[in-house]
Formats: structure tokens, C-alpha cells, sequence
């Protein structure tokens, strides 16, 4: 019988995780799945008006959540951008470039509508701790 490696749950507790029965992160062995993150300032409970202000939230958010589930931003492997208006992608690049130049993980970006009309870009990314990611 194969090893099953135990599943973990991480919640940034995000009214959305329990209005939509989701975890922010899912950690299955050696992998971690990052749900799509807005950027809401959890501290201020509020959506920034800029576009790479909002990926700068999302991606610290992100950055907290992938520590939390005992990974790093240079795990992760992939990423997928959501941005509402195809414009957007000029705006957040700086962000997105400070966190992942040194990273490039396989990324996809593309345009559609976000649960609010305030969010702009929304960050999902997949993270593998192997053997070879430990370097």
C-alpha cells in the first residue's frame, strides 16, 4: 500500500474561505496549492485602488501563507495571474518582477472578472519543496 502524506489545511481567515468552503493553501506532501488571493490589506481590511498595489498585497499574502505551510516563495513552481483589465499587466510587473525574477516559475496571465468590481488582480501559485527545490 502507498504512503499517503498527510493533507493540511491552512486558512488566512478571509471571509471568503468560509463563505465558499475553501482553504487558502492546501498542503499535500511535498506540494503546496495557494488559492487565488486578492489584495485586500488584512490589516486594514481594505482593497487598495492601484493595481500593483493590490499584487503587492496579494504576493505578501501569499509569501505569509507558503511560510505558514513551512515553504518559500523559491518553491514555487507555478503561477497564474488574473487581471481584469489587460492594461493592468504594465502596472503590476515591478511587483510581480521583485518577487519572481529570481524564482521564474511557469506562469499564465490573462483577463476576466473578479468577485468584486474593486479587485484587479487576483494570484494563485503552486509550490514543491523536493530535493530539488531545497538548493
Amino acid at each position: 500500500m502507498p504512503h499517503e502524506a498527510k493533507r493540511l489545511l491552512i486558512f488566512s481567515g478571509s471571509a471568503f474561505e468560509s463563505t465558499f468552503a475553501y482553504s487558502r493553501a492546501v498542503v499535500q506532501g511535498d506540494w503546496c496549492f495557494v488559492a487565488g488571493t486578492t489584495g485586500l490589506d488584512y490589516v486594514t481590511r481594505e482593497m487598495p485602488k492601484s493595481a500593483e498595489d493590490q499584487a503587492r498585497n496579494a504576493l505578501g499574502t501569499i509569501s505569509r501563507t507558503l511560510d505558514k505551510a513551512g515553504f518559500r516563495i523559491a518553491d514555487v513552481v507555478r503561477v497564474t495571474y488574473i487581471l481584469t483589465d489587460a492594461e493592468f499587466r504594465h502596472e503590476v510587473a515591478p511587483a510581480l518582477c521583485e518577487v519572481f525574477d529570481a524564482v521564474r516559475p511557469a506562469a499564465t496571465m490573462f483577463v476576466a472578472g473578479l468577485n468584486e468590481p474593486n479587485m484587479k488582480i487576483e494570484i494563485e501559485v503552486t509550490a514543491y519543496r523536493g530535493a530539488a527545490s531545497s538548493a
